[in-house]
């Protein structure tokens, strides 16, 4: 009788081969899926690029209603050089993180 053959069952990234623990799903135009580690997916361009479009809108409308006054006043101050970024960045890593939990292959 002969010994079983041993199956492969890690996941390896489709853009970098690393096998990986946790992968990321992605579909493209042709209907193909391909997978993807953590730092692939974070760098996957329509993955990006959505969650900038998202920021960009998202981010503006806060800062309109959290500094408006302050911005359209003339008044300001130190805090604006933080929480202007900050009202950007958020919205940002929140739409990237959902796009992670909606990939991510169970």
């Amino acid at each position: 009788m002969s010994a079983p053959c041993a199956i492969d069952t890690r996941t390896r990234c489709d853009r970098c081969a690393r096998t990986v623990g946790r992968a990321y799903r992605f579909h493209e135009s042709a209907g193909a899926s391909r997978l993807r580690c953590l730092g692939c997916a974070l760098t996957h361009r329509p993955l990006v690029l959505r969650s900038l479009s998202i920021a960009l809108v998202v981010g503006s409308v806060l800062v309109a209603i959290n500094q408006g006054d302050a911005l359209v006043s003339g008044q300001w101050n130190r805090t604006l050089v933080w929480k202007v970024p900050l009202t950007y960045i958020v919205p940002f890593v929140v739409a990237t993180w959902g796009a992670l939990l909606n990939t991510r292959v169970k």
